[in-house]
Parts: structure tokens; sequence; C-alpha cells
């Protein structure tokens, strides 16, 4: 043992408490220290901690701020603990809700996704229990991967572990750290370590929360509707797989890598909005603004101040400096609604700022500059207005640099299908009717309908028909007397064989899997199929066995 504690020549003398740990641990456990001793000739040591720990409380001691005892934290754990990816948890208990507060090896994308519930995940129950946890993240359902940062495959002999933030009693957050770990002991050490560092730095936590407590609520707030918004709105998640459709996700997903001028085009109801925010929401700008405004929706007195805002004073009533849309969209994306509702005068206003990005507020004479992405929408037709003289030329131009006309509801073919499909989940949860399913004649009616108010009437109609389900089938009388016969509906023959054929396998397909809660040989053989003719045909579809195997299991 003396030659393991032998200095070499050109060590640097240890401090006298350093030694007094040393030589008491191996009055104590001579072997314990070999084994440290043997991870420290690994890089794994673990024998100089004291200097570490000693080092944080100075800087606790000493910092003015949360930030820069954090960032020391995060240092310790990447360069002393080698740890490949590390995170500090704040919890807002106004909300109950636990976000990333400072972390490194995340994107600031993958960042903003994490937000955990209160006993949701590692983190929600270190956050609930008080306790220390240890996962494998390659087995380990409670390790959520929240963040994204794993969606390409979870590593193997890689441990998460996560530590509370404890003060008086009160779990403040998490610090958690993963990385390859082939020593169990070592593990615990780290573990340990982490947990002592936790409670060193838990006064300034709780200092921080109760300063910033609005701030932090804000923040939060704000991370978790951008993050939602980020969901709801990528292209993937627009319902629908028809050719059609598919043309439009294309230009979508080349449109959102540039900040090029979109120009959305199609009939009332079809989704232009829904398109807009999928450009936004996968550009280079999604962590900007995101500003909509209706061109329509106000009278034209007031437009000119409500796009570019007015100085103190500009006019009766203008009391304050109010910024316009203009101006708060700096750095994001506008949406222009109905933009060919606008006056020939405020047209030229527009093709200022399409052409200068610049513009001046109501009252005022100082330009002011942005850098935005424009997005316009509407149902016109703007050759026939610029021809009438009703649109200016040259602000057409402007606008159709990228133009996406999206499809009317009536030449999706069986995307009706899918679209009722959703529209009835969402409407069954959020008015607490039980309903599983649309019976056959119904979805003949849907198909058979024409749709003059395209994705928003069908909403409407599968909202409606969901109150007036009584035994969880929406049937063909819980639809509006509209769609209910061909003589009224006057499309009897406007969808195609085809289309109706569609409709019928599908609904077929999804009456199978629903009784035979997901099992795909069963359903094959309910349907007279071999059971790689009916994954072909789910995969047409995109039907997955999965989701009836969990309702199977819920009921």
């Amino acid at each position: 043992m003396a030659h393991l504690l032998q200095e070499p020549r050109d060590a640097k003398p240890e401090t006298d408490e350093l030694r007094m740990i040393i030589n008491k641990a191996v009055a104590v456990d001579p072997d314990h220290l070999i084994d440290e001793f043997t991870h420290c000739f690994t890089g794994e040591c673990r024998i100089n901690v004291l200097p570490i720990l000693y080092q944080i409380s100075r800087i606790i001691a000493s910092s003015e701020n949360l930030a820069s005892s954090l960032a020391l934290i995060l240092k310790v754990m990447k360069r002393r603990l080698r740890a490949t990816r590390g995170m500090v948890t704040l919890y807002d208990r106004t909300t109950e809700t636990i976000f990333i507060h400072e972390s490194f090896g995340f994107t600031e994308e993958e960042k903003s996704r994490g937000v955990y519930s209160l006993g949701e995940g590692v983190t929600g129950k270190v956050v609930e229990t008080g306790e220390a946890m240890v996962v494998d993240l390659g087995a380990d359902p409670d390790y959520l991967d929240r963040t994204g940062a794993h969606s390409g495959g979870r590593p193997k002999n890689t441990s998460f572990f996560c530590v509370p933030i404890l003060h008086a009693g009160k779990v403040l957050g998490t610090i958690g750290a993963e990385r390859v770990y082939r020593n169990s002991s070592l593990l615990q050490q780290d573990v340990e370590l982490l947990a002592t560092v936790a409670s060193m730095v838990s006064p300034a936590v709780e200092l921080y929360l109760l300063e910033n407590s609005d701030a932090v609520k804000l923040h939060n707030e704000n991370r978790r509707l951008k993050n939602e918004l980020k969901q709801k709105f990528k292209p993937g998640n627009i319902i629908g797989n028809s050719k059609p459709m598919q043309e439009v996700y294309e230009l979508i997903h080349k449109v959102a890598a540039t900040k090029a001028t979109v120009l959305a085009l199609g009939e009332s109801g079809v989704g232009k909005e829904l398109v807009a925010n999928a450009i936004h929401y996968n550009s280079a700008l999604a962590n900007g603004p995101f500003i909509k405004f209706n061109c329509a929706a106000l009278p034209e007195s007031i437009v000119e101040s409500e796009l570019f805002g007015h100085e103190k004073g500009a006019f009766t009533g203008a009391a304050a400096l109010r910024k316009g849309r203009f101006e708060l969209a700096d750095g994001g994306t506008i949406f222009l609604d109905e933009v060919g509702e606008l006056s020939l005068p405020m047209q030229a206003k527009l093709l200022r700022v399409l052409q200068e990005k610049t513009f001046e507020r109501v009252g005022g004479a100082k330009p002011i500059k942005v850098d935005l992405r424009i997005i316009a929408a509407t149902n016109r037709d703007l050759t026939e207005m610029v021809a009438k003289g009703s649109f200016r030329e040259d602000l057409f131009y402007r606008l159709n640099v990228f133009p996406i006309t999206i499809p009317p509801l009536r030449d999706r073919g069986s995307d009706v299908i899918l679209l009722a499909d959703h529209f009835v989940a969402v409407n069954a949860k959020e008015s607490g009717h039980e309903v599983k399913r649309i019976s056959t004649p119904a979805l003949n009616m849907l198909m058979a309908y024409h749709w003059p108010g395209n994705v928003r009437e069908l909403e409407n109609v599968i909202e409606r028909s969901v109150i007036l389900s009584d035994d969880g089938v929406i049937h063909g009388y819980n639809l509006p007397p509209s769609l209910q016969t061909s003589t009224e509906t006057g499309t009897s023959f406007g969808c195609g064989l085809e289309a109706k054929l569609k409709a019928v396998e599908y609904e077929m397909i999804v009456e199978a899997m629903k009784t035979h809660h997901g099992n795909m040989t069963e359903a094959a053989k309910d349907l007279g199929l071999t059971r790689r003719i009916l994954g072909l045909r789910m995969e047409r579809y995109q039907i997955s066995y999965k989701t009836y195997r969990r309702a199977g299991e819920a009921e």
C-alpha cells in the first residue's frame, strides 16, 4: 500500500486535508483505496472530489447569481465526470411543471422540449419522490427521451442518473447526467457527488425561484407553448395522405428552409393558416414570433395602424406609442390572411414593406426596418382581380414568389375518412362522449358529399355528430340533413368509384382491427386476407395495429 501513496518526484504536493482523508481511508478499508487508484490509472478517478467540492462551495458563496453556480456544476459534469449530456431542471410549483433551465449536450430545440409533469418519467419521479434515480437508457421505460436527443436510437451501456435539488424538505429541481459506465461503484460515487453538489447549490436555487417566480413562470409557459405549437403544426401532423396533399407537404418542406415570401391559395376552410403555421415552425425562424392578421376583420381606417403601429398623438385616441404587427413580427413570420381584401392604398404600403422591409408608424417619420418572412393567403382569384384593376399587379408578383395551392376537400378522396376519424377522437375526448367509430353508411355519406365548406365544415359536422351519438357509433341519422340523401347533396355521383371502394376498404380494416384488438393474424383471417396482404393495405392507409392494441388493453 505504501507504494500507492508515494508521490512521484514531479507531482504537486497534495493538501494536508486530502492527505488526512487518504490516510484514514487506508486505515479503514485499504482494498477500497486500491480500487480507487485502479480507477485513476484508467482515467476514472474520484479521489480528488474534495478540491472540486471546495471550488464549488467558494463559487456559490461568492456568486451573486445562480448562472455562475450552474455553469460550474455543468463544467464538473462534463469535464470531471465525463458526462455526454447533463441538465439542471427547475420545478415551477404553480403549474406543476419541470423544465430544463441549463444544460449541455442538447440543441436549443431539444432543450425546449424538455418539459415534464410531476411524476412523469425519471425527472418527474425524482421531483415527486425527492429520491435519486439511476436507469439504463437502452431498456428502462421510465426514460422518456422527451428532448428527442436519442430519436435516432438509444445508446447501449449508457446510464442516466438524476438527483433532487432539496432545500428545507422541498424539491426545487434536479440535476441529471448520462454517460457510459462499466463500473457500478463508480456510478454510485458520481450519484453521491452530484447529490452533494445539489445540496450545496439548493439555497441559491430557492432564492432564484423566489426572486424570479413570475419570470420563471412566463419563461416556462412560453417554452411549453412554443413546443406544443411546433408539434401541432409540423407537416407530419397535417392530416391527409392523398396525392394532392403529398404535393403540398413537399412544397412546405422546400420553402420552409428559405425566407421566401409565400402565397397560400385555396377555398375557404381548406387549411391555409395550418400550412402557414407548418412553414413557420419548420423554418429557421421557428424561435421567432408568429404574428397573424386578418386583413378583412377590421375597418380600413384602422388597418394601417394595426399593421404598422402609430406614434403617440398621431390621431385622436392615440394616447401612447403602439407597435404594429410588422414590428412585432420582426425576427419571425407575419401571416396576412385574406390579403385580397386590402384597399389599393394599403396595397401600395404593403408593397413597400415587401420591397424594402421598411415602413413608418402612423404619425411618425422615422423608418423602421424589419427582418421577417411574409406569408399571405387568399381565397380570391388575384389574377382576375389584377385584370379588373382591384389588385395591384406589382404587389401580386411580389406576393406570388412561392405559391402553394391547398386542394379542396372534395378532391382529396379518402382523406375525408382520415380527417373524420381524427375529429371524432378529438371531439370525443373534449366532450366526454365515448364514440369509437363511424358506421359504414355514415362514411358513405361523408364520402359522397361535396363539402363546400371544406375541412372546417367537416370538423363542425363531426362535432355535432359526436354530441348526438348515443351508442358509441356515429350513424347516418346523426349527420346533418344535407348529408343524408343524395338528392339534397346533389352529389350522388360526385365521388368516384375508386374513392368509395377505398372508403369501404378502410372501414372494414379498421373494424377488424378494433374487433381483434390489433391482432393482425386474426383480423386478416376475419377479412379473408393473408397477413402480408393486410399489412400492405394497412400501410397504404397508414393504419397501425398498435393503436387498436392499446385501445383493446384499455377496455
